[in-house]
């Protein structure tokens, strides 16, 4: 070798591999030897083996074999150096492959540990944040200075976090199995808002559009695994829709346009079309839910050509809807505004005001953002510079701010 540096992973199709394939190789590991935390860094290690060797030796006929068998190897040197009792466990565990020889699709089994990573990943004992970064390290394949990045947190706060996860895992004698009936919902629950949060981090930055796309990723993984299941269609719908719209939701500088201002030649019409096609068939084939009535209202505005051409109709009444579902202040702040639209900017404003009284909203700048558009629809300009100022200083994000101070300034 020569001290000759050592080739690197980098062509698209390697990376998307790689990623593809954690899930399954940690999900085969920890299913056979548990130790989470342990399976996770030899799976680490097999994938960085893979990064070096693949681009010079070329990808193995069998890749997912390859890794489970380099992590395997690494686990199991690691475990012979703890008590008796774990060295007789690994050689147990040994005495049956992991893998047949000459398989390597990913059958059921693949796809059952897989999910059972993302309910471990987003198990209720584990605090949100934990549970992102779990998931994006777990289930994402990502590594913990990429979701530091992706996240604005310190790349030590990451490392911290994703190992007290990894310990409270231990610790708390979580078992890789599935949840039982009557805790799937609650579980399957946590792991739907876990991506919809990853979504979220990524859709509303300007700059980590990434993440954004890695939450697609792992809906698109959730769905393929719980296709029957309305509410993971519901997601990953919702994400395809509102994604739809990335390009045209800010300038080139990088500042935001608003909804009705946004240049539609620029949204993805693959999107739209996949996006409305999962969601259309969910709402007709399975138990109705509020992931798939919000991905409805975003196919109604997707599916408009024009701002003037909305069915704003349509969208109020599948407000009504999803407020018997998710009666949250936000979902009536929406709905609010929906009904402007279709009665006029004075109807909305009244029952704003009724929703800035909840204390869940208070000092919430969406109140004042909903505020200050309707009363400039209205033709009041005063009012709406008001609240277009007082949203501006609540929001923390740096796009909106400069947003909200720019709509205030063309009212001056």
């Amino acid at each position: 070798m020569g001290g000759a540096p050592v080739p690197e992973v980098t062509e698209p199709g390697f990376e998307h591999l790689l990623r593809e394939l954690t899930p399954q190789v940690l999900g085969a590991l920890v299913r056979r030897y548990g130790h989470f935390d342990a399976c996770e860094d030899a799976v680490q290690e097999a994938l960085l083996a893979a990064s070096q060797q693949w681009p010079r030796d070329g990808v193995p006929a069998q890749p997912r074999a390859w890794l489970i068998t380099v992590a395997s190897r690494r686990l199991t040197d690691e475990l012979r150096s703890e008590e008796a009792r774990r060295r007789r466990e690994d050689r147990q565990a040994l005495e049956v492959p992991l893998v047949a020889p000459g398989a390597d699709s990913a059958g059921p089994r693949d796809a059952d540990d897989t999910l059972l990573l993302l309910f471990l990943c987003c198990h209720p004992s584990l605090n949100r944040a934990a549970q992102i970064a779990l998931t994006l390290r777990a289930v994402g394949g990502l590594t913990t200075d990429e979701i530091a990045r992706a996240l604005l947190v310190p790349e030590e706060t990451m490392r911290k976090r994703i190992t007290r996860a990894k310990q409270s895992i231990r610790t708390s004698g979580i078992p890789f199995r599935p949840p039982p009936p009557a805790e799937l919902p609650e579980r399957l629950a946590a792991v739907l808002q876990v991506l919809y949060l990853i979504f979220n981090e990524g859709y509303t930055s300007t700059d980590r559009v990434d993440l954004a796309e890695e939450a697609i990723r792992l809906a698109r993984l959730a769905y393929r695994l719980l296709p029957d299941n309305g509410e993971v269609a519901g997601l990953l719908a919702l994400m395809l829709l509102t994604h739809a719209r990335r390009a045209a939701r800010t300038t080139p500088a990088g500042d935001l346009i608003r909804l009705d201002e946004q240049d539609r030649s620029l949204w993805d019409k693959t999107a739209i079309a996949e996006g409305t096609a999962l969601v259309t068939d969910a709402m007709t084939r399975t138990a109705l839910g509020p992931y798939q009535l919000q991905a409805a209202i975003a196919a109604v505005h997707d599916e408009a050509q024009t701002p003037e051409a909305t069915d704003w109709k349509q969208i109020v009444a599948l407000y009504d809807l999803l407020v018997r579902f998710d009666d949250t202040p936000i979902a009536r702040l929406n709905r609010a505004v929906a009904i402007a639209m279709v009665q006029g900017p004075q109807a909305g404003l009244t029952l704003i005001e009724d929703l800035a009284k909840d204390p869940r909203l208070t000092n919430h700048h969406r109140v004042d953002v909903a505020r200050a558009h309707l009363h400039e629809l209205a033709g009041n300009h005063a009012e709406a510079l008001t609240a277009y100022l007082a949203a501006a200083r609540r929001t923390t994000s740096l796009p909106e701010q400069r947003y909200l101070n720019t709509r205030a300034a063309r009212l001056r």
